[in-house]
């Protein structure tokens, strides 16, 4: 199969709200006031557990007949930890980015225990978000002036 390329673009419209665009579909990103912002959307990080939880979702639902799951509900519950002085520069020890994330599986689905526990160890596997975060891509840069 040929390789997908998916696009985005982000852009900066007042202080540090974001318009982040992708296909027809629009969203802003913002920081809590807390951390310079206005409270006006979810901040990066916030998003990006967000996208891994929904990856997941879409995997599960995606993947349950193949697996013989009778799957009546999912809901992921994600929470990350992360430091804000190694991002804001006071403590060049801290870590920049999350240093643990958790996924809490909230599944109702009429199979045992064993073959829930085995579905979610495949949904893990085969989330391309997990897998982007766990084996980071190629990062490149191009700057136009």
């Amino acid at each position: 199969m040929a390789i997908e390329v998916f696009n985005a673009v982000t852009e900066s419209i007042d202080g540090l709200q974001v318009s982040c665009r992708a296909r027809d579909f629009e969203f802003t990103l913002d920081e809590p006031k807390n951390l310079g912002g206005t409270d006006t959307g979810m901040n990066p990080v916030e998003a990006l557990l967000a996208s891994l939880g929904a990856c997941k979702v879409i995997v599960a639902k995606s993947f349950a007949r193949m697996h013989n799951i009778k799957l009546n509900s999912i809901k992921i519950e994600l929470s990350g930890e992360l430091d804000p002085d190694g991002f804001m520069g006071k403590n060049p020890n801290a870590k920049i980015g999350f240093s643990k994330m958790t996924s809490n599986f909230y599944i109702d689905a009429d199979n045992t225990q064993e073959e829930i526990i085995a579905f979610v160890e495949f949904i893990n596997r085969t989330c391309p978000v997990a897998d982007t975060i766990k084996n980071t891509p190629v990062m490149e840069n191009k700057i136009f002036l």
